[in-house]
């Protein structure tokens, strides 16, 4: 055996898995039964609609006013959620200290906790009186309602979406290179320099991306809401609620209007907020060649 023919056996690729055919016939059918088919079942659903239907749930004060508070809150609740991920994949990415682990440990709580425990745990923590109110008492004194409000419907979607947020931040935060940085510090740039002409560059792709995803989450959240939310229709009502509200109705058809609504809204913004961070990534990495 020659020694190019040993090179190209030593080297030669083997995948732990079976091969593409396989691999990809089975992950493409677990999508389509878990992802697809009901996406395509409430598509599907939508085509026995009424134009009357349309026009009479569309058009309800009720209902726009939930559409405009789930919106708002999501929107305000992903502007938050990059705000504090950035700060706290910063501080557990480029500081060691003690403690470190156990607060990126306890970051994925609000993964693992049922959303209703949380919403009652947000509800009872931020109520202006009661046993559990240590932060809704101090608030009230101050004269900022939390619970009952849609400041609390902000509240219970940032502590669902922050892990989003910062998970997507700290691999792009873990793998910068320190070249770059070193590069700045030798040409005199200020830590603020440094900071926004050097690691936001990077970072803006994995911000679009977390605030796309905390923005999806956001507004599909319904467990952690409506305990805190007080539910209030034209105030602190939201989308999915009225959802549930009209199925317990049997009104499916009012029901799937609404749903196929989010799902159109929720969908072009995943597909505008990840071309934009696309072409902002593909941008910056001409601007850096």
């Amino acid at each position: 055996m020659t020694s190019l023919a040993i090179r190209n056996f030593l080297t030669k690729r083997t995948s732990p898995l079976p091969g593409l055919v396989s691999t990809t016939a089975f992950s493409t059918s677990y999508l389509v039964v878990v992802v697809l088919l009901p996406v395509l079942a409430l598509v599907v659903q939508s085509r026995f609609i009424n134009f009357d239907v349309w026009v009479a749930t569309l058009s309800s004060s009720r209902v726009l006013a939930a559409l405009r508070v789930s919106f708002t809150t999501s929107a305000a609740a992903a502007l938050s959620t990059s705000f504090l991920g950035l700060l706290i994949a910063w501080v557990l990415e480029r500081y060691h200290f003690t403690g470190r682990r156990l607060l990126d440990a306890l970051l994925d709580i609000p993964l693992a906790l049922p959303t209703a425990v949380a919403g009652l745990a947000l509800s009872a923590l931020y109520a202006e009186a009661g046993p559990h109110a240590w932060l809704g008492a101090p608030l009230g004194k101050l004269g900022i309602k939390v619970a009952y409000t849609p400041i609390g419907i902000i509240v219970a979607q940032v502590f669902v979406t922050l892990p989003l947020q910062v998970r997507t931040l700290q691999p792009v935060l873990r793998h910068f290179d320190q070249a770059i940085e070193d590069a700045g510090v030798v040409l005199g740039a200020s830590p603020w320099q440094r900071f926004w002409r050097l690691f936001i560059p990077q970072l803006t792709p994995a911000l679009i991306s977390g605030f796309t995803q905390a923005f999806a989450r956001a507004l599909g959240e319904f467990g952690a809401i409506i305990f805190i939310a007080g539910n209030l229709p034209g105030y602190s009502e939201i989308v999915p609620l009225i959802i549930a509200s009209k199925l317990e109705q049997f009104d499916y058809y009012g029901a799937s209007a609404l749903a196929l609504v989010m799902l159109g809204v929720s969908f072009t913004t995943l597909l505008i907020l990840n071309f934009a961070g696309q072409k902002f990534s593909q941008s910056n990495k001409e601007g850096i060649q």
